[in-house]
């Protein structure tokens, strides 16, 4: 069921791969920053995409003990360590997306940081999800 909609001030250019606000009424869940380790805390890629796939995997995760799932997906925060390769893999990323997020394409910023707490992660994300209110 999709609680959100998208906004779209009329004359704007559709985004690609994001939304520009998203309107939603809801239970919300939020996520702390979330890298791209395994269950034991170990990263399971030294690269940007690797380490990209396991957060949304994580994220769904952490989602999923809340009763949602992407298509839940509002706002999106990405922290990301080099900024070249984040736009040298956007197609890997954009195939990592659609693999694990279907067409789903919520509010988004993505921040290029010069590190991140776990040195070795190349990036971090935090989800807001809405869930529809049982009526």
């Amino acid at each position: 069921m999709t609680v959100h909609q998208t906004l779209l001030p009329d004359g704007w250019p559709r985004p690609k791969g994001y939304a520009n606000g998203i309107l939603a009424e809801g239970r919300m869940i939020f996520t702390g920053g979330v890298i791209g380790w395994d269950e034991q805390e170990r990263l399971v890629a030294d690269d940007l995409v690797g380490q990209f796939r396991q957060v949304l995997k994580n994220i769904l995760a952490i989602l999923a003990k809340g009763g949602a799932g992407p298509e839940h997906i509002v706002r999106l925060t990405w922290y990301i360590t080099d900024r070249d390769a984040y736009l040298a893999s956007l197609a890997e990323i954009g195939t990592a997306w659609r693999d694990h997020m279907g067409r789903n394409y919520p509010a988004m910023a993505v921040v290029a940081v010069s590190s991140l707490m776990e040195s070795a992660a190349r990036i971090e994300i935090e989800a807001t999800a809405v869930l529809p209110i049982a009526r």
